[in-house]
């Protein structure tokens, strides 16, 4: 099946009440364990690939290979370039194989953050790629705090910049280790309120299991981006693996037990969502 768009795995969310997970790839174990999990759940995933990824991964390098296993997939997959700071970031992205990609004007003004949203969006809408915007800041657990979606910006954002969707800060906060995190729903409800498309939220890994179902069942918060968890799972099997051989030298023969592991960590977060 060749890989989609955001919009095109995103919309059956928004109508079902349900939502799609937005798993960070940080290499090839990780991406491999997703598209394997999403397969044995006959589910659709979005492999998404962030800065730091990125600096370790040209996106001359990462694009193609995602790509590769999103167009070798029996279900959706969307390959989604997460955080592009610049407009050439996401320009690059596009030009090597990503199907969406996401803009994060969270630091500028309302009026820059919209008209360069608005740029790529033109640019990547004329390609069948999709875009993903940002209004508001989501924090991190040990560094810059968050600054919460303001709802007169998330209108004017969601009229003008013609963003597929909208990453929104509610309480959720990027980096967290452990399910803590607790969203505003009142807020999420101000947001709805006064937009109309689908809408994301990061640092989903902070965020318990029950709320995040309780979201994708109940509002339109139909992506969440997951990262901290999966890494969590992947580093653990790394060190079981690398104990278990203690002679190895062969980084192939260290990192495929780390496959199995992570593929069942990433089937117990598409089940989640399948299921809400």
């Amino acid at each position: 099946m060749p890989a989609v768009n955001l919009k095109e795995i995103l919309q059956p969310a928004l109508v079902g009440n349900s939502a799609v997970a937005g798993l960070v790839v940080l290499g090839w174990e990780d991406a491999v364990a997703y598209v394997e999990a999403a397969q044995d759940l006959d589910s659709p995933v979005i492999l998404q690939a962030g800065p730091g990824c990125r600096k370790h991964t040209p996106v001359p390098v990462i694009g193609p290979m995602l790509r590769y296993l999103a167009d070798q997939a029996i279900v959706p997959v969307c390959v989604h370039l997460d955080h592009g700071y610049t407009a050439h970031e996401c320009l690059e992205g596009i030009d090597h194989g990503f199907t969406s990609v996401m803009f994060d004007g969270s630091k500028l003004t309302i009026d820059e953050n919209i008209e360069t949203t608005a740029q790529i969006a033109e640019q990547a809408h004329a390609v069948g790629v999709s875009v993903e915007g940002e209004v508001g800041f989501v924090g991190y657990a040990a560094g810059a705090v968050s600054k919460g979606t303001d709802p007169i910006e998330a209108a004017r954002f969601d009229r003008e910049s013609n963003a597929d969707a909208m990453a929104i800060s509610v309480g959720n906060v990027h980096l967290q280790t452990e399910k803590s995190g607790e969203i505003n729903f009142e807020a999420v409800a101000a947001i709805e309120a006064v937009t109309t498309g689908p809408l994301v939220l990061h640092g989903g890994s902070g965020i318990p299991s029950k709320t995040r179902q309780k979201l994708a069942q109940e509002t339109r918060v139909c992506k969440f981006n997951i990262g901290t968890e999966l890494r969590m799972s992947f580093g653990a099997a790394l060190r079981e693996s690398i104990a278990g051989h203690p002679d190895s030298f062969d980084r192939i023969e260290l990192l495929k037990p780390v496959i199995g592991p992570v593929k069942m960590a990433a089937k117990r977060i598409l089940a989640e969502f399948k299921g809400a």
